[in-house]
């Protein structure tokens, strides 16, 4: 298994390759069998003819009468009706097995994809999985369904053939063999190059569909910052490496096809040549000789198949090896770090550092307790958003530790870790399919009234009834399009759904406007009361009314403590509440309740 660039997503290597493709054969065993059977079948009776016609060249060299040679002609007639049903039907029952095989491919990678680690796929970038999972699964998917069979079909003849020549002289085949040399290096030669060439291509093409949709996706950041001619140059760089290696995969076809071409030319030639001097001393006849020279001359097709889909089946190979490179990534979880002791979250001396960066966070040590409403604040780029990240086990620590009750968070499996914590971004995905569809995604055995209840705890079950078909309406493509506040309600109803421990908001409601956003706040408090919520917050609203107040800077956690114990500290959190405030740390801020006391809402 080869992970090429930093980052990328692993490929298969050949061995992971085979024992795949035997899996699939392994899958559907008894249906391989019976396409090989009709195979052979089909091949078996494609030999009669070329020997009966030998029979008859003979016969009427003999002067034989005209009945023996229309009793051989009509042999030749019923093999070859024979033949051809057998090889439709040997064709129709490969098809089908490469039909089955191409859906488990394709379910196989849809699991792998669902279950990769957050991170693995920012790191790998987008474009590469999406090309994988296009561009890829298609062409295996020719290959299963078209090449493969085919392949089978015209392998089983060329055996066929080749051992019936040997079966008429072992000279003749041997002749053959001889001819077919410059074949064999050429083939060689195409094998020890093609697979790297067309895996560059691929990963090439996965290139540049990653940097068009990063042009697409910040299209607007693009124009604000004047980044356009940037973009244009990369994409331009991008095509270009495609374009070299297209070349590439291009100059092989042209040296290795012609070579092929001039070379079925030789055994027939050959066969000729020396059937004419063996039938001049009397060792064969000429009907055997014809034999001989048809059955060549029939080889040629098959052979021509087999070498044309060699080529299909070194890019379909390649394109199956990044397909199946997924599996080379660990799961989520994998690690199989048992059940959490209770949701106590530890962490201890946590450090981490991306792959192309310095070190983001520098020895972080923090506990929060279970039903604790902490709030972490803070400049930009003083590590809040990757705390969370480690908090909620999407990306684990390259030193130190983040446990929940005991437990690697990054280590528990999916389903567990959905339901210990959960993030929430200020990135929301609406999936196509019905309002239902999007929701029963965090718990797919909801009810519809268990639905409208997480939609009403968020404050979108009036725009959701006004929608054509409530919980049926089609979302995305041709349906509605949710702005991004209610793109956002979606995801917070779908966290009502997951019931998780703990809540991670990563200013998950900053789209929405301030008076919703405040709404949806003490509506998602009401419902997730008694759950552990840890907050980023930028509206320091939300750390006055947490519990605790952790305040970040340059990656370490420099204060701690309640608003009230900060505020009167003066120290980093003061000053942001100052700022915010745009007055003195001591005037009372303006969403206290008369008499002086908090109001306390969601952070």
């Amino acid at each position: 298994m080869t992970a090429g660039t930093a980052g990328a997503l692993p490929v298969a290597g050949r061995a992971e390759v085979r024992r795949a493709a035997a899996g699939l054969v392994r899958a559907d065993g008894r249906a391989f069998a019976g396409v090989l059977l009709l195979n052979a079948l089909a091949a078996l009776t494609g030999l009669a003819g070329p020997w009966l016609l030998g029979r008859i060249v003979d016969e009427v060299r003999a002067g034989g009468g005209a009945g023996a040679v229309d009793r051989m002609a009509l042999g030749i007639l019923v093999c070859s009706a024979a033949q051809l049903l057998l090889a439709r039907w040997a064709r129709y029952a490969g098809h089908r097995l490469g039909e089955r095989a191409l859906a488990r491919v394709r379910e196989r990678f849809v699991d792998r994809a669902l279950a990769l680690p957050a991170a693995v796929v920012e790191r790998a970038g987008t474009g590469d999985l999406t090309t994988r999972g296009t561009a890829d699964v298609t062409a295996v998917g020719a290959t299963v369904r078209d090449v493969g069979p085919d392949l089978l079909i015209c392998g089983v003849q060329a055996l066929f053939l080749a051992g019936a020549v040997f079966a008429l002289d072992p000279l003749f085949g041997a002749v053959a063999v001889l001819g077919l040399m410059p074949v064999w290096w050429a083939l060689r030669w195409y094998l020890r190059s093609a697979r790297e060439a067309y895996l560059a291509e691929g990963a090439a093409t996965s290139q540049v569909a990653e940097v068009l949709a990063a042009t697409a996706d910040g299209a607007r950041t693009v124009e604000a910052f004047r980044l356009a001619g940037r973009r244009i140059a990369a994409s331009r760089e991008a095509l270009e490496v495609s374009r070299r290696t297209r070349m590439r995969t291009l100059f092989l076809r042209c040296v290795f096809f012609p070579v092929v071409e001039l070379s079925y030319v030789v055994p027939v030639a050959g066969v000729l040549l020396v059937g004419g001097v063996l039938h001049t001393r009397g060792a064969v006849s000429v009907g055997v000789v014809v034999a001989g020279a048809v059955y060549l001359q029939q080889l040629v097709g098959p052979l021509d198949s087999v070498l044309m889909h060699v080529e299909r089946l070194q890019s379909g190979g390649a394109s199956f090896a990044r397909v199946e490179g997924l599996a080379g990534v660990p799961a989520a979880g994998g690690s199989g770090a048992g059940v959490p002791a209770d949701d106590r979250i530890d962490v201890a001396g946590a450090r981490y550092a991306y792959d192309r960066g310095g070190e983001v966070l520098r020895g972080v040590d923090l506990t929060v307790r279970p039903g604790e409403r902490l709030a972490v604040v803070g400049p930009s780029g003083a590590g809040k958003t990757t705390l969370s990240r480690l908090l909620a086990g999407v990306d684990a620590p390259t030193g130190g530790s983040v446990t929940v009750g005991g437990v690697p968070v990054a280590g528990l499996g999916p389903e567990r870790l959905r339901r210990q914590v959960v993030l929430v971004t200020q990135e929301h995905h609406v999936f196509l399919g019905t309002v239902r569809d999007n929701l029963l995604i965090a718990e797919p055995a909801a009810s519809d009234g268990e639905l409208w209840d997480a939609l009403e705890a968020v404050g979108a079950a009036g725009w959701v009834r006004e929608l054509p078909d409530g919980l049926g309406t089609a979302l995305g493509g041709d349906g509605v399009r949710p702005d991004g506040s209610q793109a956002q309600q979606l995801a917070l109803a779908r966290v009502v759904l997951a019931d998780p421990h703990t809540l991670i908001l990563d200013e998950a409601t900053a789209l929405l406007d301030p008076a919703t956003a405040r709404h949806t706040e003490r509506a998602l408090a009401a419902v997730l009361a008694g759950r552990t919520v840890i907050a980023i917050a930028h509206r320091l609203h939300t750390a006055h009314d947490a519990d605790r107040v952790a305040v970040m800077e340059e990656g370490r956690l420099t204060e701690l403590g309640t608003h009230e114990e900060l505020v009167t500290a003066g120290g980093a959190y003061a000053a942001l509440w100052s700022s915010w405030h745009g007055r003195s740390p001591s005037t009372p801020p303006a969403d206290r309740a008369p008499g002086g006391t908090a109001e306390r809402t969601h952070p």
